[in-house]
């Protein structure tokens, strides 16, 4: 791809692509091979050394995948990137090569729920400890660091409440205390925010969501300001094994070509229902920021090229409405995940927030009755006519 090219649709549908080097090919092929030939066994030595660029072995690294990573990393603005088996494989690489026992992270809250877990439950064993904050406090994240911290880890916009940390603010928090910003960027995406542009020094991603669109595949990817720490994560990466295979590398990089059309025909979609939503007279409340009712709305236009697609709702009869809502729906699949072509509607509460506490959900601020709805491509006439169906099985309120 031409150092010319600047914009996002141009790098999502060109980035990772040189023709030349795979005879013409306008797709990248999928080098599905688990070695590589040395044409001697002096370059053979030369690449083990480091000295040659050539490929070894898959887990190492692969064209395909290499491809992926160089188009994820011109998205975000980042130096590199290196892709993952899966999103979690993502967030486990990053905390595994960047603490160590005795280390200190500070994270917000809410924050994905096995995110949450693998600090609290499995590195706690190690000897790394962790503390949680309301992401849209920047004070008490202030307050949060200690000696020892050597990791900020936030997720915004949040799952599932859509609060969002400042980035710029957070970034100063953390460089200050001499450690990195970690963002996991899965809701926006590149095409809608981009976190090294305000500070940030790794992004990672659920690529299952919207850089692949399509759900069909699960992959992760881990992109970084520099060098240095790229070459940390890629090689905790290689020796954990939560590598990529080329296949799964090919189908993400084709969902890729997509990405901002898809984004930005579902974000307006979002929009649509969410001021919908918002004056139905079933519903209490509407999270989406987008709204100007959202609490920090100002600072989504200030670090986001748009508000995404996710849309967090409660019905007036709590709990119980929205189990009927979502049960009398026929268009909308019922379903967790999201950024996929297709719309899904989830309770957080119940599946993928139930192994969080109760009174720590309410502190979070994922209350009983909150439904999340992962708006897709569709035509919006049909969403709302499906919703409108759905609040009408659900009865009187």
């Amino acid at each position: 791809m031409g150092s010319e090219v600047k914009g996002r649709h141009s790098k999502a549908i060109h980035g990772g692509l040189d023709p030349e080097a795979y005879q013409g090919a306008v797709s990248v092929p999928i080098f599905q091979t688990s070695t590589f030939a040395f044409p001697s066994a002096e370059e053979g030595a030369a690449r083990f050394a480091g000295t040659s660029p050539g490929h070894i072995y898959t887990r190492l690294g692969n064209p395909t995948v290499a491809a992926l990573e160089a188009c994820v990393a011109a998205l975000e603005g980042g130096f590199g990137a290196a892709a993952t088996a899966t999103g979690m494989a993502a967030v486990s690489t990053v905390l595994l090569a960047l603490l160590r026992q005795g280390d200190h992270v500070v994270g917000t809250h809410p924050l994905y729920g096995p995110s949450r877990s693998l600090l609290e439950k499995h590195l706690e064993r190690f000897g790394i400890s962790s503390s949680f904050v309301p992401a849209t406090d920047g004070a008490a994240l202030r307050a949060a660091v200690r000696p020892r911290t050597r990791l900020v880890f936030v997720e915004t916009p949040a799952n599932p409440t859509l609060d969002l940390v400042d980035l710029k603010a957070a970034a100063e928090i953390a460089h200050e205390a001499g450690a990195p910003l970690v963002v996991d960027n899965t809701f926006a995406g590149p095409h809608l925010q981009r976190p090294i542009e305000h500070g940030a020094d790794v992004v990672l991603h659920s690529m299952t969501k919207s850089l692949n669109g399509h759900s069909d595949v699960v992959a992760g990817i881990v992109v970084t300001r520099g060098p240095e720490l790229l070459a940390t994560i890629r090689e905790t990466a290689r020796s954990f094994g939560t590598t990529m295979d080329p296949h799964q590398a090919w189908l993400v990089l084709r969902g890729i070509r997509s990405l901002g059309m898809r984004v930005e025909r579902s974000q307006e979609n979002a929009r649509l229902l969410a001021a919908w939503l918002e004056r139905h007279p079933a519903v209490a409340w509407v999270r989406f920021p987008g709204l100007a009712s959202h609490p920090q709305h100002e600072l989504a236009k200030r670090q986001m090229d748009g508000p995404g697609s996710v849309i967090a709702f409660e019905l007036r009869g709590g709990v119980e409405a929205g189990r009927k809502l979502m049960d009398a729906l026929r268009l909308i699949v019922l379903a967790v995940s999201l950024g996929g072509i297709e719309s899904l509607i989830e309770h957080p509460a119940s599946m993928t927030h139930s192994k969080v506490p109760a009174d720590e959900q309410l502190r979070q601020g994922i209350t009983p009755g909150l439904v999340r709805l992962a708006v897709g491509c569709e035509d919006v006439d049909d969403l709302r006519a499906d919703l409108e169906q759905a609040f009408a099985a659900v009865g009187p309120i």
